[in-house]
Parts: structure tokens; sequence; C-alpha cells
């Protein structure tokens, strides 16, 4: 056996893939909460409740209607991005008007309400969602064993990372959603519907966050906690990209899920803490984090 620093070789690239895993929801997440932030100016903490729900969705369309994983990959974020239009349309944006302050509220609230009736409904202990065939097993890459299905989870979150970056950045709708949020009564006068178009900025987010449940549910169990497990982490990883940036919450969280995949190997005590740490750095050095606009 092979070491790297006095460490076991399979354990160090074991511990780099499952932060390379743990990243990629990072990315995922956080880009969501940066669309509907630099969009929309709405902190959205009902985020991880959303993630949940898509997993939850996957597991519905699975076991009552025997809709299987890749379907679900479609269905339960278009499923999950209704719900988030609903909400948009009749609490949201109430909001957008008002101090941060008042979306970050209500949007916890919302996720505790989401949460409590999955709780209610399935209870705690979460359920199983079997791994495709066609994704099962593993593949020799000569210095470890890969699992086939984690491998797909950073192939698959880092294709919706960069496409979603090139829609908003590299593309006329992206320059449209991005001039609304600067002027929206000048693009109003372009013959633009901004309200329609907030509305469904919204839920592609949501959608996000659903798709990032579906990749979620072979991994974790599905359970109305598995995304309050992640939202503190996610927010970091928003702070130190910077508020609204998307390449920063794609390369930040990608990237500090491998810093913490290493801490765990070099010293498991601040692997919790470690994506806090780098937060308070980030902010004392640059407070806008690494990515941010200055004003």
């Amino acid at each position: 056996m092979f070491m790297i620093f006095g460490i076991p070789g399979p354990l160090l690239f074991g511990q780099l893939l499952l932060g390379l895993i743990n990243g990629a929801f990072y990315a995922m997440l956080s880009l969501g909460l940066a669309i509907i932030f630099g969009m929309l100016n709405i902190i959205n903490f009902a985020h991880g409740a959303l993630f949940m729900m898509g997993a939850f969705v996957s597991w519905m369309l699975l076991n009552y209607l025997g809709i299987g994983y890749f379907p679900a990959l479609i269905l339960a974020p278009l499923i999950v991005g209704v719900f988030g239009i609903v909400l948009e349309k009749t609490i949201i944006s109430r909001l957008y008007k008002l101090d941060h302050l008042y979306g970050l509220l209500l949007t916890f609230g919302m996720a505790l309400v989401i949460e409590g009736l999955f709780r209610n409904a399935y209870g705690s202990s979460g359920m199983p969602y079997q791994i495709p065939p066609v994704l099962q097993g593993a593949t020799n890459l000569g210095f470890m064993y890969m699992p086939n299905y984690r491998g797909w989870v950073v192939l698959a979150a880092l294709v919706v990372c960069l496409s979603t970056w090139a829609i908003i950045e590299k593309t006329s709708l992206g320059a449209t959603l991005r001039a609304a949020t600067e002027n929206a009564p000048m693009v109003q006068a372009f013959g633009v519907d901004v309200p329609r178009l907030i509305t469904l900025t919204y839920a592609g987010g949501v959608a996000l966050a659903a798709f990032a449940g579906v990749l979620a549910a072979p991994i974790y169990s599905v359970n109305p906690n598995m995304g309050s497990n992640f939202i503190n982490t996610v927010f970091a990883v928003v702070v130190i990209g910077g508020m609204g940036s998307i390449m920063g919450s794609i390369i930040t969280g990608f990237g500090l899920g491998v810093i913490e995949g290493l801490t765990k190997v070099f010293y498991p005590q601040a692997s919790a803490t470690v994506v806090f740490v780098v937060m308070v750095i980030v902010l004392l050095v640059r407070p806008r984090g690494l990515f941010g606009r200055t004003a």
C-alpha cells in the first residue's frame, strides 16, 4: 500500500472523493442561493427545505408511480419549481421592497413549515432510495476504487453548474436578467415582462436545489432533516464566494468540499468547523467575499 504524507493513498483519495461529492452539493445549493439573491435580493433560507423536497418527490415518484431515477432528475425539479412559482407569487413577491431581514425571517419560517409537514407525514428516520442499476458498482482507477454513482454526482453537478453560469453570463437571457435587477422599469419599457422573469428566476433557483436533492437521495437517506444538515454550510459557501456571485459559488463550493475532506484526514477534530474558520478569515481580509463585486 503506497503512502502520501504518511497517509495511506486509498484513504486520502477516498476522502478527496467524499470532499468532491460534498462540494458538488455545496456548489449546486449555493448556486441556487446566489441566483435568487443576486437577481431577486432575497436571502432564501428555505433553500435546504426545497432541496429536501426534491429528494422526497423523487422517492414518491418511484414508490407511488414507479417512475425511476433518470426521469425523476427532470420531473422532480419541474414539480418543485412549480411549487416555487406558487411561493413566489403568493409570498416572496411581497418582500422585494423590504429589508433583507424580512426575507430571511419569512423563508426561515417557510423552511420550518415544509420540514414539519414532511416530518409529520413520513417521520424522521429516513427512507432508502436505491442507486439505479446502470450506476451501481465501482471503477478501478489504479490508485483507488471509485463508486460509479459518486463519480456521476460530481460530473452531473459540474455540468449543471457550468451550464447555469453560461446561461446567466453568456446569453441574451442572462443579460436581460441582470439588466432587470439593475433597472427594472427600463427593461419593462422594452417590452420585457419583468414580474414573470423574476418568478421564473426564483423557480430556476428552486429547481437547482431540487435537482441536487434527487442526486443526494441515493447517497443520504431521504429524510426531512437532510436540507437543514447542509444549509448552514451552504450559506457560508455563498458568503465566502461573494453574495450573488455565480462562479464564486461554484468554485467555492467544490473548493471547500475538498478542504473539508482533507481536514478529515489530517485533523478530523476540525472538519466540522473548517468551513466557518475559512469564512471568518475571508471576511476579515475581503468582506465582500472572494468573488464579490466591489461597490
